[in-house]
C-alpha cells in the first residue's frame, strides 16, 4: 500500500510549526537573527526534534521560540507558508487548514492584516498547480489577551482564505472561558471554532470549550478518554464523551505529538484505536511537523503497524476529516465525491491487481 499516493486532509497544522530546518537556518542568516542553537541543518533538526521529547506541553511550547524568531518579515511569512504548502502537497494532501497566532509575528513592525496577508500569499503560490487547497486558521495565544482582537482578524479575512479562529499555547490555568468574548463574537459572526482543548489538561478544559465556547472541534481531544470507562469492548461513555460523540464534534488527533508531549508512551497505546472503534469522529493530524519530524504519511504509516488498519480506515479517517472541515458544504462535497472516493477506489483496484 503506497500511503504516500492516497488523499489525505489536514485539520491541525501549525505553521510555525512546520518550517524547513534548512530554510530556519537561511531566514536567520538574511534577517540576523542570533539565537539557533547550531546553524547545522541536520544537528537542527535534531534539536527541535528532541526539544518535542520531553513529556512536557510547556518545554515543548519552548522550541517555537527561533521558528517564530525567523518569521517576523512579510517576505520570510510568505516564504514559510509557500513552503508549507507545497510540503504538503508533495505528501498526499489534497486539504489543508493550516493555523498561525499572527500576534506573533509583530516583532519587527508587521501588523496582524500584514502578517495574514503575506501567508494566504505563500498558500496561493505554493498550492498553485497541485492538488491541495490550503486555508489559514487564525490564532490567539491562550496566555495573552490580544483574543477579541484576533477573533475580529480573522472574520475579517474570512472571504479571502481564512476559514476559522482558536485558541493555542499553554493550557494548563488558560481555561477557554478566559476568551469567552471571542468566541461569542466569532458564533455571532457565523463563523467557525476549533479549540486546542483536552491535550495537557483534562475534561474541564473540554467541558468548557464545547459548551461555553462552541467549538465546533477539538485541538487535540485525547483527553476524552478520562470520560470512558470499562474493559476493551464494554466500554461506558460519561455524560461529556457521550454528548461529544452524538453531535459528531471532531477531535483533531496528533498521535506522534502526543507522544512527544507525554500523553502516551507509543503510537500503539494512543487512544485513537480505541476512539476509532467507538466511532468518535477521528481524524488524524500532524501538529507541528519540525518539531515532531513527521508528516501525514507517517503518521498513517504509524498507525498502519500500531492497529494494523488498511485503506478501509484511512478512507474513514480521510471523509471524517473533510466533513468537519470549515470550507462550504459544496467545496467538501467536491473534495469527498471528487477526489477522496475516486483515489481510494483506484487504490484498492490496485491493491488487488
Amino acid at each position: 500500500m503506497n500511503i504516500r499516493a492516497l488523499p489525505k486532509v489536514l485539520l491541525h497544522d501549525h505553521l510555525d510549526g512546520g518550517l524547513r530546518p534548512a530554510t530556519v537556518i537561511d531566514l536567520a542568516h538574511e534577517y540576523g537573527y542570533t539565537k539557533l542553537p547550531t546553524t547545522d541543518v541536520d544537528d537542527l533538526a535534531a534539536w527541535f526534534n528532541s526539544g518535542a521529547k520531553r513529556n512536557d506541553l510547556v518545554l515543548y511550547l519552548e522550541t517555537f521560540a527561533h521558528t517564530v524568531g525567523v518569521m517576523q518579515h512579510r517576505d520570510a511569512i510568505e516564504r514559510v507558508a509557500y513552503e508549507c504548502a507545497q510540503d504538503l502537497a508533495a505528501d498526499g494532501v489534497v486539504y489543508a487548514e493550516v493555523r498561525m497566532a499572527p500576534e506573533l509575528c509583530t516583532e519587527a513592525g508587521l501588523n496582524h492584516d500584514e502578517a495574514v496577508e503575506a501567508m494566504l500569499d505563500g498558500f496561493r503560490r505554493g498550492a498553485a498547480g497541485t492538488d491541495l487547497t490550503i486555508y489559514l486558521i487564525c490564532s490567539a495565544m491562550r496566555t495573552a489577551a490580544r483574543s477579541r482582537e484576533i477573533a475580529e482578524l480573522a472574520v475579517r479575512w474570512r472571504d479571502a482564505g481564512v476559514v476559522g479562529f482558536d485558541i493555542a499555547g499553554a493550557e494548563e490555568g488558560f481555561p477557554p472561558t478566559r476568551h469567552l468574548d471571542a468566541f461569542e463574537y466569532v458564533r455571532r459572526e457565523n463563523f467557525h471554532t476549533t479549540i486546542h482543548a483536552g491535550e495537557a489538561f483534562g475534561l474541564p478544559s473540554i467541558w468548557e470549550a464545547v459548551q461555553f465556547c462552541g467549538a465546533e472541534r477539538l485541538g487535540h481531544g485525547v483527553r476524552i478518554v478520562d470520560d470512558i470507562t470499562g474493559p476493551p469492548g464494554e466500554e461506558a461513555l460519561g455524560r461529556l464523551a457521550a454528548f461529544i460523540r452524538d453531535r459528531r464534534i471532531a477531535l483533531e488527533l496528533c498521535p506522534t505529538s502526543n507522544v512527544g508531549t507525554g500523553v502516551c508512551k507509543t503510537i500503539a497505546e494512543h487512544p485513537i484505536g480505541m476512539l476509532r472503534r467507538l466511532r468518535f469522529r477521528v481524524t488524524v493530524n500532524t501538529d507541528n511537523r519540525l518539531m515532531s519530524a513527521t508528516s501525514m504519511t507517517l503518521e498513517l504509516e504509524q498507525l498502519a503497524e500500531a492497529f494494523g488498519w488498511g485503506l478501509d480506515d484511512f478512507e474513514w479517517l480521510t471523509i471524517n476529516a473533510m466533513k468537519s472541515a470549515f470550507a462550504p458544504f459544496p467545496e467538501r462535497l467536491r473534495i469527498i465525491n471528487g477526489i477522496v472516493k475516486p483515489r481510494y477506489a483506484m487504490a484498492r483496484a490496485e491493491h488487488l491487481s
